[in-house]
């Protein structure tokens, strides 16, 4: 195998200078990348990164994003179908750093805008956050807790609940485990209790207040499992996964009548490419009355409406002053971005020697609206780590929107939240910190620190809504862009074209439960299973209407 560092020299010594070797080796293993053909890994599907095997060639199915959506969907497709997964980042399985949790977290630390498997963007707000580009998106990266949406959600949304059980319980039984409660964790328990989050649950799937214990994707042998480990579960020789690929566009034709614009393919590059230098692949054509596969964009809140703008689709003004030409003004495009703001208290102002943690443990407060845990997170790559308890609010009122920045795909567009510009979230911020206080200045917390905590925070009303204000930050659950009824229809067709469809966080209208990950790996089976019985049912019809 052939290895690719994708890093710039001057930024490689600049991290031996600051750090030490020892920092800039762990810092090449975690952005090492494969740079031509991937070894297997066990009932994998095939993987390649070399656009010119698919160049041309035709699949049923086409999903965009080869993430925590995206993987699922793809497992379950194959079952009956030909599909293509395109990634714009690399795989996971040759790169120990990713899946090993005592580096959970060191991917956060250095960030690009083009190689990093962490990338990079401030929103228009002036919030750092991040993008997953790798396979597996962001479950290869993230926290790893899980915890499935509450009843409540599911019913708003319309979604068959016995189906919705069975595919959580078929991620579940792959990438899902229950936690041995680390010392920390046990701390952050505690504190939670009492703090007043009540009562204790033990260990749940459910989204359920109070505090309990969440799955997690962190094995006993703390190693972690991803969404596209969900890609064995489907048939693999229907598979093929095209890594290092950034899609810029969807192909389009229009049909008989000249009326409609149908999907015949994507155009896309190499994510280390020219942009100049495209490529393309399509969907299978059907003979005779034949029902036609769809490309599906499952990319993330930030990449799906980006593709569907840099492809003619939304507000007309927009996309004119980038000279792309309109398909379809669909201005719901890129509206309604949210981001649940959060608020973290750090329990000592210097760095130690401690392995990072994962949270095992979750308290759900105040009608659902607060969301509270612990982390250990490196500061470093010199396993420096800081303590932290986090909160945010679950149900905010504040919303944004996305547009394009230039037209290149593998830069961020722009993105604005807008976090706590409606004065219920600031109202409710208030509240926020004032119950992560208690947690963390909890007597547990103090005892597993073996000092109270230094917290300066005010306890003045108006003095926390400016402390609110300035030390907002990410949850990194940030959703909408894609929403239904505006961009898609219940089925998740794009309205107003045929053979697209988006299946992820970008059709959100909330964060569901304490994080999206566990909704989302259960989404991309729901909508595959949805679309196999659709694709039966026009088949069956088809067959009556030509005996």
């Amino acid at each position: 195998m052939e290895w690719e560092i994708k890093i710039p020299e001057m930024e490689l010594l600049s991290i031996i200078h600051g750090h030490g070797l020892l920092a800039a080796f762990i810092f090449l293993l975690v952005n090492l990348s494969p740079s031509s053909s991937l070894p297997q890994g066990y009932g994998l599907p095939y993987m390649t990164s070399n656009v010119k095997e698919v160049l041309g060639k035709s699949f049923d199915y086409i999903i965009v994003g080869g993430g925590t959506a995206g993987c699922p969907l793809a497992a379950t497709l194959s079952e009956k179908f030909s599909v293509l997964l395109i990634e714009r980042g690399g795989s996971p399985y040759e790169n120990p750093m990713l899946l090993d949790k005592k580096y959970f977290g060191f991917p956060f630390l250095q960030t690009d805008e083009f190689s990093s498997v962490a990338q990079r963007f401030i929103s228009r707000d002036g919030v750092p956050n991040l993008r997953g580009r790798v396979l597996g998106g962001t479950s290869t990266i993230n926290a790893g807790f899980y915890s499935r949406a509450s009843a409540d959600f599911i019913k708003r949304v319309g979604w068959d609940e016995k189906l919705v059980k069975e595919a959580y319980e078929w991620a579940e039984s792959k990438v899902v485990f229950k936690p041995l409660l680390t010392k920390w964790n046990s701390a952050v328990k505690s504190g939670l209790l009492e703090a007043g989050i009540l009562p204790y649950n033990g260990f749940s799937w459910d989204h359920i207040a109070g505090t309990k214990i969440g799955g997690t994707v962190f094995d006993a042998n703390r190693k972690r499992h991803i969404s596209a480990d969900l890609l064995e579960r489907g048939n693999s020789s229907n598979i093929v996964v095209l890594l290092n690929a950034t899609v810029k566009n969807i192909v389009f034709r229009s049909d008989d009548k000249g009326k409609k614009s149908i999907v015949r393919g994507i155009r896309f590059i190499n994510s280390n490419g020219s942009i100049n230098q495209t490529y393309e692949s399509y969907l299978t054509q059907p003979e005779n009355s034949s029902p036609q596969g769809d490309v599906i964009l499952s990319a993330g809140a930030i990449g799906s409406p980006q593709i569907l703008l840099l492809s003619g689709i939304g507000p007309k003004g927009h996309l004119g002053n980038f000279s792309i030409p309109l398909l379809l003004d669909l201005k719901g495009v890129g509206q309604d971005m949210q981001d649940n703001p959060g608020i973290t208290l750090i329990l000592r102002a210097k760095p130690e020697y401690r392995l990072p943690e994962s949270p095992q443990v979750v308290g759900i407060a105040k009608d659902f609206k607060f969301v509270v845990e612990g982390f250990v997170l490196p500061v470093s790559f010199n396993a420096t780590t800081l303590m932290r308890i986090s909160i945010k609010l679950a149900f905010p009122e504040s919303k944004g929107r996305l547009e394009l920045n230039n037209t290149d795909p593998r830069q961020n567009p722009v993105v604005l939240f807008n976090y706590l510009a409606e004065e219920k979230d600031l109202r409710e911020c208030v509240q926020m910190v004032q119950l992560v206080k208690k947690v963390a200045r909890s007597r547990s917390i103090a005892r597993f620190l073996g000092a109270k905590p230094l917290i300066n925070v005010t306890s003045n009303p108006n003095e926390l809504r400016n402390f609110c204000r300035k030390n907002v930050r990410t949850y990194y659950h940030f959703h909408g862009g894609c929403s239904i009824g505006s961009v898609i229809d219940n089925d998740y067709k794009v309205i107003g074209v045929k053979g697209l469809r988006v299946i992820d966080g970008s059709t959100l209208s909330e964060s569901p439960g304490t994080n999206p990950m566990a909704t989302l790996l259960m989404l991309g089976r729901y909508q595959g299973i949805k679309i196999l019985k659709e694709r039966e049912d026009a088949s069956a019809f088809g067959n009556q209407q030509h005996p």
